[in-house]
């Protein structure tokens, strides 16, 4: 054979093994690549978007901490003035119990001197009457002389 048939065998073998590599190494490694390729891009995106979400949820969390603040300051706020409004009736009932109890011991004294008044009027107008039967050395008859000494007991 000559060297023309066989570089023309080598030529065709060399064209054959290219197809044949082409469509069976060549073709399947270069989509590998490809979804290879996708994949890790995908994989960068749902990363950058994930960071950017990790950003809006500490963002949110921020505020919602903030608000969560505000709210417990707002609470405490209301809570002393409710405290406070607590000891303001509970110093007023306090005040109007004391007062009661001032009038109450006031009107139970006023009753207690009246009645000192009335018995020491009645034992003043037995010493009278005593006294009046001393001086008259004559017993004087307090149911007969009670208008008399009704008188003389208003006049004391």
């Amino acid at each position: 054979m000559s060297i023309n048939a066989t570089l023309l065998i080598q030529i065709i073998a060399f064209l054959m093994l290219v197809w044949l590599v082409n469509k069976v190494l060549w073709g399947p490694i270069s989509k590998l690549m490809e979804d290879r390729q996708k994949r890790i891009s995908d994989g960068l995106s749902a990363a950058e978007k994930g960071k950017h979400e990790l950003e809006l949820a500490e963002q949110k969390a921020k505020e919602v901490l903030k608000e969560a603040k505000s709210q417990a300051q707002l609470i405490l706020g209301q809570a002393e003035k409710r405290g406070s409004e607590i000891v303001e009736d509970a110093k007023v009932k306090a005040t109007e119990e004391a007062d009661r109890i001032k009038l109450s011991a006031q009107a139970e004294l006023e009753q207690e001197v009246s009645r000192a008044k009335e018995d020491l009027r009645q034992e003043v107008s037995a010493l009278v009457v005593i006294g009046a039967e001393k001086i008259l050395n004559k017993e004087v008859d307090a149911a007969v002389h009670d208008e008399m000494l009704q008188t003389l007991v208003k006049s004391i």
